[in-house]
């Protein structure tokens, strides 16, 4: 249940991060994706289980508040919780290399795909300056903050699993 109140709160905290405090430091109207670290990093710590939820819960949010249509973005986040879940194997929490280069790939994907069915579908073919003015400054930025957000994330999961091992020596 812990686990539940605290994932619950990193979701609606760095939704509210990215969409108050993150727009007032915008870089061009760059904003870094809060949301992809976190769907990111609960996947490849927790499994494809905890990625896909903490990616649908997420980008509904985003998709209420923003999107056009509701489930475009809770989808695009499964699917980028998904995947990066299938890394849990490999995960070692003194490792920062796997998971600033997932996230990296996350955001591409993650940009690719709007461009895609945001863009190219309705005609606006100008991928160069998509790439160049939207995708990878956003890139640059989410990795920079993910330095920062990453440790504290982390530290969380590390808190949560020494809290569980307690619980369950006492059960036992």
């Amino acid at each position: 249940m812990r686990r539940v109140i605290v994932t619950a709160l990193f979701i609606f905290v760095c939704f509210l991060l990215q969409c108050t405090f993150f727009r007032a430091l915008a870089f061009a109207g760059i904003v870094p994706n809060l949301i992809i670290i976190l769907t990111a990093s609960f996947g490849f710590m927790n499994g494809e289980r905890s990625g896909m939820l903490i990616g649908f819960f997420g980008g509904l949010l985003i998709d209420i508040f923003f999107g056009s249509v509701i489930g475009f973005y809770a989808l695009l986040y499964m699917y980028i919780g998904y995947a990066n879940g299938k890394f849990c194997t490999i995960f070692y929490p003194e490792d920062i290399k796997l998971p600033i280069s997932l996230i990296l790939f996350s955001d591409f994907f993650y940009g690719i795909t709007c461009y895609v069915i945001l863009f190219l579908l309705r005609g606006r073919m100008d991928f160069k300056y998509y790439l160049v003015h939207i995708i990878l400054p956003e890139i640059v930025y989410t990795i920079v903050i993910t330095l920062f957000l990453y440790p504290i994330i982390l530290w969380a999961h590390r808190k949560l699993e020494q809290g569980e091992k307690r619980r369950e020596k006492k059960f036992v």
